[in-house]
């Protein structure tokens, strides 16, 4: 259970990170790398409370959250990446707005944004990423480490662009879609909602939604 008496008075700037697995550490270092907020603690159903993250203390699981809003703090970072599985990290969305909580978008100081480019809530950025002129990056999205997402981009909710992915100008991914490692995106493309781009993968024609790009191939398939 979180000690109230150890919080700190300054609630405003003060979140949690839901997950403590690989993308939660990431978060984690990130945001204490941006120095903006302060970290309460990791909230894990799956963590012994007490236990720590690098050094930051589980605070507890999902059952802690209500009480955490209602003593001041009303931040959360999603550190459950989701990859194959968009639909938990969307659950975890619900669950953290449900109890009250608000998405603070988070970005890499090694990442390089243009001024004209905008970022929802919950959208996180991390290390040396490039978002060009006005991309629109929608809620909950992940550009992971070394993306590019070139002038006039549009992202919709909860998307998840893997490490090295490459979006060329006017690239529409829709809501749920994922990328992977190393894939590349030709412009003006658009991915269907809930598709999966896998690692390596060229897309040179439009997606529909729900569709499976494996793994190094070329998009659409060839009929040789």
């Amino acid at each position: 259970m979180f000690n109230h008496e150890t919080g700190s008075p300054d609630t405003e700037r003060t979140l949690i990170v839901y997950g403590g697995g690989g993308h939660g550490k990431t978060l984690l270092e990130l945001v204490q790398a941006v120095g903006i907020y302060r970290v309460a603690g990791i909230i894990d159903d799956g963590l012994a409370p007490g236990s720590n993250v690098l050094g930051v203390p589980v605070l507890g699981g999902s059952a802690v959250l209500k009480d955490l809003c209602e003593h001041g703090i009303r931040l959360a970072v999603n550190g459950v990446g989701g990859i194959n599985h968009v639909d938990v990290r969307r659950k975890v969305f619900e669950l953290l707005a449900q109890a009250g909580f608000d998405f603070p978008a988070v970005v890499h100081p090694t990442a390089f944004i243009e001024p004209s480019a905008r970022l929802a809530d919950g959208v996180q950025v991390l290390a040396q990423c490039d978002i060009s002129s006005e991309a629109r990056i929608g809620f909950g999205t992940v550009i992971n480490a070394g993306v590019v997402v070139s002038h006039d981009c549009i992202l919709g909710k909860v998307v998840n662009l893997s490490p090295g992915a490459m979006l060329a100008g006017g690239v529409v991914v829709e809501d749920y879609a994922q990328v992977g490692m190393a894939a590349t995106i030709n412009l003006n493309i658009t991915i269907g909602s809930y598709a999966r781009i896998g690692n390596g993968a060229t897309v040179k024609k439009d997606v529909p939604p729900g569709t499976v790009v494996h793994a190094g191939c070329i998009w659409p398939p060839r009929n040789d």
